[in-house]
């Protein structure tokens, strides 16, 4: 049985079915994430918001053991200051991937889901995507499971110290517990700080956070030994950003600063 509601969507991807047809996964705020069907796509009304990183208020007839279907939809958000740069857009796919990886279908996740619309409008903004990535990135661990204790040693509980982490106890420890791992990650002190404040921070705070090159090298290194360690998932789309920070040096040294 088919069931009419209106709902604010992202679309996350699509992908051709059958001749003129196509495979739309829309993550709705009111229905999770689905698979939508639309017929001959590209003569349809419907195609101008069937792209992703189009976000729109959405009529849509939902399906619970089948595919479902678009009827309407208005007030689209196309993120052209996005699809402009392939830097911003290439992470801007990432964070739509790992959303995606991150719940299952048909699952009601509208925090989520505004935390998503949320980064997508904050890199629209012009704000640091990769900044905006890391704390997409952080915060999303507890969908995959994922609990970090960044912000006291697991040992004497102390908080604001030089911090390292440690893999064995999915934690950090101070500088009179170092010897408590002798494989702990050697990572510097303000990496740590930075994942603790990514783990609470406001979206308010955001437009105050400016990070030197070296330091984002240095928590997208974290990040992704986090990621590896704990969630195990390999996206296409984080590979592709992998692919491009060689380029992107090469852009950086050619112009004489940051892209």
């Amino acid at each position: 049985m088919l069931e009419s509601i209106e709902t604010r969507g992202i679309v996350l991807y699509n992908r051709e079915f059958r001749e003129d047809d196509k495979l739309v996964k829309i993550f709705t705020d009111k229905s999770g994430k689905r698979m939508f069907f639309v017929k001959h796509a590209g003569k349809s009304r419907l195609n101008p918001m069937l792209q992703p990183l189009v976000t729109a208020d959405m009529l849509l007839k939902i399906n619970d053991d089948g595919l479902s279907y678009i009827d309407d939809f208005q007030d689209v958000q196309v993120y052209k200051k996005i699809n402009a740069d392939l830097f911003a857009l290439s992470y801007a796919t990432y964070v739509l991937a790992l959303a995606d990886a991150s719940i299952q279908d048909n699952q009601v996740d509208p925090a989520l889901f505004a935390f998503l619309e949320k980064t997508l409008s904050l890199m629209e903004e012009g704000l640091d995507y990769e900044v905006l990535t890391n704390i997409f990135e952080i915060q999303i661990l507890s969908r995959f499971g994922v609990i970090l204790n960044l912000h006291e040693c697991c040992f004497c509980h102390r908080v604001g110290l030089p911090f390292d982490y440690s893999f064995r106890y999915s934690g950090v420890l101070c500088p009179d517990h170092y010897d408590q791992d002798e494989r702990r990650a050697h990572w510097h002190p303000n990496v740590l700080y930075l994942l603790d404040q990514f783990q609470a921070v406001r979206f308010s705070e955001l437009e105050t956070i400016s990070l030197q090159a070296e330091m984002k090298a240095a928590l997208r290194q974290a990040i992704d030994q986090l990621y590896e360690e704990y969630v195990g998932i390999h996206l296409k789309a984080k590979k592709f950003i992998d692919s491009l920070s060689d380029w992107g040096a090469i852009m950086k040294d050619s112009s004489g600063g940051e892209t």
